[in-house]
């Protein structure tokens, strides 16, 4: 398995208080030698397929396709998965983790709140105690998402610091991390983070790649000459991407948010306008100012609206193995009621972003050419905030 020692490049690493190196290693040495159990891999599998309803389809948007008169238009649909997006894969790995290292509370973080509730979703699966830190502002325009995570049990704690949303709730569920980290398991919801977060997150992610890899060669008969995904932390496109990592005719694309414009401080394009640091325990490019403060971060969508980014990411951006562009928010906007009224599917903010790039792609490109775009959840939650855009407007 790649990364065992923490680093994608000079990227990743554990830059951790000394109280936690120690829960770290242990982690550390749990994930690893269960990821190779098969009886750990059997049961994840178990509920892989009879809990979170994999293998989801990789669908052929013909209509869309259609529409705009070039490349095909596949999405891998992450939406249909049991709470609606790609956050369960990671949280039933992490949890049945957490269940054999004797873990009796699972503490989370979460933005747009589809982490938050495949946490709490796992936690009650599992009769585990289950705390869910999430920004203030977050917790008003994901009121829906709040709802559900209380309906399932969890405790939902508001982050007041800073702009109060994702990257303040990471800090509290860090300090409560170091505070309880012999008694508490926490179930990081990205691929980012101290070691070994990103590579855990990536492993149980890459559900998405692999099983795309084996559906396109079954519709197609060939690879993809492109995928493409949303980034904010980086977990869904990396579930993607890393399965087809060495298959270098497949070109590689992340989509950032450029929120009110890369020319504006409202963005949280952080591979496109950051520079490298430290944050949360991990070196990445990061929105930061000279002397290595975090900056202010805006993404319409609230799962995107992050200032660092996976470090496995900042090495395929380095390393020309992959390419990261921007959408604005209303590109990502448009894209969301394209999506609606060509194909009947109500995407999640955070996917619209992938899907206006993959849109534009596809337009340029011969209709041999074929696209995955990953969808990675639904829309439900952005209603009420979407209405409210559509209603100033």
């Amino acid at each position: 398995m790649k990364n065992r020692n923490g680093y994608f490049g000079e990227f990743g690493g554990a830059y951790v208080p000394k109280p936690l190196e120690k829960i770290l290693k242990e982690i550390e040495n749990a994930f690893f030698t269960y990821i190779e159990d098969p009886s750990f891999l059997e049961e994840l599998k178990y509920y892989q397929k009879e809990y979170i309803g994999r293998a989801n389809p990789l669908y052929y948007a013909r209509n869309l396709t259609d529409s705009i008169g070039g490349a095909k238009i596949y999405l891998k649909r992450e939406d249909l998965n049991h709470t609606g997006a790609h956050k369960i894969n990671n949280t039933i790995g992490q949890v049945l983790l957490a269940k054999r290292m004797g873990k009796k509370r699972i503490i989370a973080e979460t933005g747009a709140g589809q982490h938050g509730v495949a946490t709490a979703t796992v936690c009650a699966l599992f009769n585990i105690d289950c705390t869910i830190y999430m920004g203030e502002k977050d917790i008003e325009r994901q009121s829906l998402n709040v709802f559900k995570m209380e309906l399932l049990g969890a405790k939902v704690v508001p982050a007041t610091t800073g702009r109060k949303t994702l990257k303040d709730a990471v800090d509290a569920a860090l300090n409560d991390f170091i505070e309880n980290c012999e008694t508490t398991f926490y179930l990081l919801g990205s691929a980012v983070g101290p070691h070994p977060y990103p590579v855990m997150v990536r492993e149980f992610q890459s559900i998405i790649g692999k099983e795309a890899r084996e559906q396109i060669l079954e519709k197609e008969g060939r690879l993809p000459d492109y995928l493409i995904a949303c980034v904010g932390g980086g977990s869904n496109a990396i579930g993607l991407f890393n399965p087809f990592y060495d298959d270098l005719d497949v070109n590689i694309v992340g989509v950032e948010p450029a929120g009110l414009g890369l020319d504006t401080k409202d963005h949280a394009a952080s591979l496109s306008k950051g520079t490298i640091g430290v944050i949360h325990g991990f070196k990445c490019y990061t929105i930061q100012d000279e002397a290595g403060n975090d900056l202010p971060v805006h993404s319409i969508a609230a799962g995107l609206d992050y200032p660092g980014v996976g470090p496995e990411h900042c090495f395929y951006k380095d390393s020309n193995r992959g390419k990261y562009v921007t959408v604005t928010d209303n590109e990502a906007l448009e894209a969301f009621k394209t999506l609606c009224k060509t194909e009947g599917i109500i995407p999640a903010l955070e996917s619209s972003h992938a899907l206006s790039y993959g849109m534009k792609l596809a337009k340029n490109l011969s209709k041999d050419k074929i696209i995955i775009v990953n969808l990675s959840g639904r829309g439900d939650k952005d209603a009420k905030q979407i209405k409210e855009i559509l209603n100033c407007k």
